[in-house]
């Protein structure tokens, strides 16, 4: 990496960063372009350098923030691609404790850069940025389980979608509920038990 695009990198943390403490305080609608220049450091043709709209760098910060929790979330998971083909079935069943805790115990601690990323979703580009997920994890752990081609589309959008949906309830109420509760009712939406 050169030096301008090292500094083209800083800057672009620095503001994801000044985002991130502006969202703390109000909400992004509130936000002005001059506020968060203010915040970064930066002036208005530095961001305009950057982004269009303060939704392109909301998108960016959501990113920071999910690459933020990937580089720190299990091993287990960061080599899973590479062991689908021979993994136990038991071993390909992501939605449980071990893999929600951490998960939204993170969106928790993160909870105004993800309540505002929903609030917008045209902002967060969530099929781009689920493409891996859903190409390289989902649909060859549901092929595993029997998945039938013609139907994996709507199996991920199934679990994918119900997943979200239950995230945008719990952070509409700031994360009200404890991080166990909401893990109980993905697990149980995904794999119902009679109590």
């Amino acid at each position: 990496m050169d030096g301008r695009e090292s500094r083209y990198q800083a800057t672009a943390q620095r503001m994801d960063e000044a985002l991130i403490a502006l969202l703390e305080k109000k909400d992004l609608e509130y936000i002005t372009v001059k506020e968060l220049c203010a915040a970064a450091g930066v002036n208005r043709t530095t961001f305009y350098l950057h982004y269009e709209t303060i939704g392109d760098l909301l998108a960016e910060a959501e990113l920071y923030i999910s690459e933020r929790f990937h580089a720190c979330f299990a091993q287990k998971t960061r080599a899973l691609p590479g062991r689908i083909g021979e993994a136990a079935l038991p071993d390909l069943v992501l939605i449980t404790r071990e893999y929600l805790v951490p998960y939204l115990t993170f969106i928790r601690e993160n909870r105004h850069v993800y309540r505002a990323a929903y609030r917008s979703p045209g902002a967060i580009g969530a099929l781009a940025r689920y493409r891996y997920l859903r190409e390289e994890i989902l649909a060859p752990i549901l092929r595993r389980f029997g998945v039938a081609e013609d139907r994996l589309d709507y199996w991920i959008d199934f679990h994918i979608e119900g997943i979200f949906a239950i995230l945008r309830r719990w952070l509409a109420t700031d994360c009200a509920d404890s991080v166990e509760m909401i893990a109980d009712v993905i697990e149980d939406c995904v794999r119902p038990m009679v109590r």
